[in-house]
């Protein structure tokens, strides 16, 4: 990460912290947080400070953080309140939530924004009675000319995490997983173009919240449980647990 995410990212363990960040559990120590290092620097490459980009599925609220934080024009849309808001504090976070009976349907204008992205979020609208490639579809509607969706952690088919999630029982898991080939499905049917796709996340990371402060914190344990976690990224690929990719709307 580049030392202006770094520093965000700091602020935002340190947010864990306190009572009213006590939701940001990804954000418990700092091995766990650079879980999010390829998305932060991803966004940058595609979209320079300024742009208007809106956190489609905001949860904790950690993305609009960073997002703010970092110069954006943040927009968020939810279907659940606005429950972290001592996070944002900004009154320039346009915040909008979106009611139950409209999964889809997102109120904003043709051509609104330069990005939306999806952490952690795309896979699971059937689970609220919607639809992926519907979904993409009024994403591709808002998008500008030339913008970009972009998806982080989506679930891949064939990850060794998952298959053992869900022969634990009580074990967290997705119900809906994907292969590249369903990736290019999606985005093609809703009328996006597939730019890039990678797998990434061989090491789970989120377990981390439980070791004590001052090995969580560690950056000595972060960078080594990173510099493993490529290592064996690149050498079982297959076996990864995520996908992150963008899908461009044609100029």
């Amino acid at each position: 990460m580049s030392d202006d995410d770094a520093t965000i990212v700091d602020e935002l363990i340190a947010l864990a912290q306190e009572p009213s960040g006590e939701w940001l559990l990804q954000f418990r120590g700092l091995v766990g947080a650079r879980q999010y290092r390829h998305l932060y620097k991803l966004l940058r490459s595609l979209s320079p400070p300024g742009s208007r980009v809106l956190d489609w599925g905001v949860a904790n609220g950690h993305f609009s953080y960073f997002l703010q934080r970092a110069g954006y024009d943040t927009f968020g849309y939810s279907l659940e309140d606005l429950t972290f808001a001592p996070l944002l504090g900004d009154a320039s976070y346009g915040f909008v939530r979106g009611g139950p009976d409209q999964p889809v349907d997102l109120p904003f204008r043709t051509g609104s924004f330069d990005l939306v992205v999806s952490v952690g979020v795309l896979e699971h609208v059937r689970e609220a009675g919607g639809e992926e490639a519907a979904s993409l579809s009024e994403i591709q509607r808002i998008l500008r000319p030339g913008g970009a969706f972009v998806a982080y952690h989506f679930p891949r088919r064939g990850s060794w995490v998952e298959f053992l999630a869900r022969r634990t029982p009580g074990k967290p898991q997705h119900q809906y997983l994907y292969s590249r080939r369903e990736v290019a499905e999606l985005a093609g049917a809703s009328g996006l173009r597939l730019e890039q796709v990678r797998r990434y996340a061989f090491l789970p990371r989120n377990m981390w919240s439980k070791a004590p402060r001052f090995i969580r914190n560690s950056r000595f344990v972060a960078g080594t449980w990173d510099a493993l976690d490529a290592l064996l990224a690149r050498a079982l690929a297959p076996l990864c647990t995520y996908y992150w990719f963008v899908a461009r709307k044609p100029e």
